[in-house]
């Protein structure tokens, strides 16, 4: 199977020129499906710190770049929405966010803030002894008890992997779009709007200057530290 990946054809959230080159590094399976992003991309094209694959690996040997955490990162693993990225030896620490158009975007945040994830819920199940498996946006699984649903969000701590906070998907929480034409716009959930049979849910959301309506699924509670780089 090839290594490359046609950039033309490469998913929208990749932050790569189209047309400077054919063909760019392909994700590995992994966290985030298809919408991965192959971490030497945001290593060589976002950031710049490296020129190459073979001086991301060599920058990824040392265990000072960090993905949630884990130093124990290839430069094809998938990086996705809402992750985290630190480069200790700088003190430099980002989350993976939603822009404009789709695209993957770096937030710098705080080492505080860094110490911890948000994950959406897209699926719940009950599992033996009673407690419940929550699968998250990235493909994520943890068990808990009963007291989450489908969309709220949950912030999981890199180390322990623990949920430190939640946020419930409801009327009233802050939101972020993370696809459809609103990508990476941001406000408050007026209405949930259930629709009977197999049909997508939709929100309507109020901004400051109008708002939107679009797909349930595009949508992904956050609060409002999420937008300013502090800590969750």
């Amino acid at each position: 199977m090839s290594n490359h990946q046609k950039r033309l054809s490469a998913p929208d959230s990749w932050p790569v020129e189209r047309k400077e080159e054919t063909f760019t590094v392909k994700a590995d399976a992994g966290p985030h499906g298809e919408t991965g992003v192959p971490l030497l991309i945001v290593l060589r094209d976002v950031l710049g710190y490296v020129d190459s694959r073979k001086e991301a690996r060599y920058a990824l040997e040392g265990g000072s770049v960090l993905v949630n955490g884990d130093g124990n990162v290839a430069e094809d693993r998938p990086v996705g929405m809402f992750d985290i990225l630190a480069f200790t030896e700088r003190d430099e620490y980002y989350r993976v966010f939603p822009s404009e158009g789709g695209r993957l975007s770096l937030t710098p945040i705080d080492e505080d803030a860094a110490a911890s994830r948000l994950g959406k819920v897209v699926g719940k199940q009950q599992v033996a002894g009673g407690a419940f498996q929550y699968t998250l946006h990235d493909g994520t699984t943890l068990r808990a008890d009963d007291s989450y649903a489908g969309g709220d969000s949950l912030v999981v701590d890199n180390e322990t992997k623990e949920i430190v906070a939640h946020f419930p998907y409801e009327e009233g929480a802050l939101v972020t779009a993370v696809d459809g034409g609103h990508a990476g716009e941001i406000g408050e959930i007026e209405e949930i709007r259930v629709t009977p049979g197999s049909g997508d849910n939709a929100v309507v959301v109020t901004q400051a200057d109008g708002g939107f309506e679009t797909i349930a699924d595009y949508v992904v509670v956050i609060d409002e530290n999420f937008t300013e780089g502090g800590e969750e």
